[in-house]
């Protein structure tokens, strides 16, 4: 911009002054064949014109300069008014940014950098507000989504929770099975109610890192470790490739969510009976992860969403793998936090998530 201002300066005084220069010799021009003309003619002394000319003759220098004066204010009063008109173009425009409207900016041609850059800034505001109502309804959706959830839960459990103390009679081995379904609709009652408290954080509070050293080997193998319920549920398995005692500088409870989160995607969108492949590889200053796992590839329109805040691949309502769509947005932010990269593929029946991370920032 600064170089613009010295530009736009340069073009405008540099007007002034070709201004100037043609006004005075336009002056002189005029001037000299005014007085061949005057001088040609065979006037008769009596003519109130011929007296009128004796007199500018008599002073002529006087009246030169004050002809010349007059066009410079005039000339200085015009470029003067361009340039605040300028100002008042760039006012104008501004006002244009913050408008709802996909209308262009206009500016003069001298604009021509300011008004690039303000349509630049004025797509830029048009697609983060667009965003930020997407975001914004895709919230709303899933708190409606959520508390509709919650009623199926929450009736099932009062439901054989009423059962087991109205039903005296009830078998040992049908008052066990009432249990364990009350219990799993207690827990999925808990994951719901985790979700809201998810959206909650996600939009009241910024995350920071307390930094430690540690062992991201062993912490892998924890993470896969406490899975093994879940992965025996659905006939899966999972290996962890990896380097032994590869250490790291980070916030480690913020990075085992991570692995949390990806490994729960993992294992929510895994076909049965199959792998789910984690490995770790050292790369000079950083520690290169892959989780790996079979499932339906996911379209391209979704992938190059997939790390947005409440965006979920499964939208259906009752699903259990429906989350809050938070997962995968605080993956983001918290990899980055720590100077590092993820990122998405999904091809040929393989689901891919890649992350890059400083071992020691």
């Amino acid at each position: 911009m600064r170089r613009f201002r010295r530009s736009l300066t340069r073009r405008v005084l540099t007007r002034f002054v070709v201004a100037i220069v043609l006004y005075t010799i336009l002056v002189f021009v005029g001037l000299f064949v005014s007085v061949m003309v005057c001088a040609a003619i065979n006037w008769d002394y009596t003519n109130p014109i011929y007296r009128l000319l004796q007199w500018i003759s008599s002073y002529l220098p006087l009246v030169v300069i004050i002809v010349l004066a007059a066009g410079y204010i005039v000339l200085f009063m015009h470029y003067w008014a361009r340039t605040l008109g300028y100002l008042e173009d760039i006012v104008s425009a501004t006002e244009q940014i913050y408008k709802s409207g996909n209308e262009p900016i206009s500016l003069p041609d001298d604009l021509q950098v300011v008004e690039n850059q303000m349509n630049r800034i004025k797509l830029d505001m048009l697609a983060s507000r667009r965003a930020a109502q997407e975001a914004d309804q895709r919230k709303n959706d899933l708190v409606v989504y959520l508390a509709h959830d919650l009623k199926t839960p929450l009736t099932s459990v009062i439901g054989y929770l009423t059962l087991l103390r109205d039903e005296q009679g009830i078998s040992p081995e049908l008052r066990e099975h009432y249990l364990s379904v009350a219990l799993d609709k207690a827990e999925r009652l808990e994951d719901l109610i985790n979700e809201f408290f998810d959206i909650t954080r996600f939009s009241l509070t910024s995350l920071t890192l307390e930094l430690k050293t540690v062992s991201l080997s062993r912490m892998l193998e924890q993470t896969a470790d406490e899975f093994a319920p879940l992965l025996a549920e659905k006939g899966l398995a999972c290996r962890v490739i990896a380097p032994p005692d590869v250490s790291i500088t980070c916030d480690p409870d913020k990075l085992e969510r991570v692995f949390d989160n990806l490994l729960r995607n993992a294992i929510n969108y895994s076909h049965e009976d199959t792998d789910i492949t984690v490995t770790l590889a050292v790369d000079g200053k950083a520690a290169r992860l892959t989780f790996t796992n079979e499932g339906d590839d996911i379209p391209k329109h979704k992938l190059e969403r997939i790390f947005e805040q409440f965006y979920r691949l499964d939208t259906a309502r009752g699903s259990r793998t429906g989350g809050a769509g938070l997962g995968l947005a605080i993956a983001k932010e918290i990899v980055e936090l720590h100077g590092g990269t993820i990122s998405a593929e999904s091809a040929n029946g393989l689901i891919t998530f890649r992350i890059s991370l400083p071992l020691h920032p």
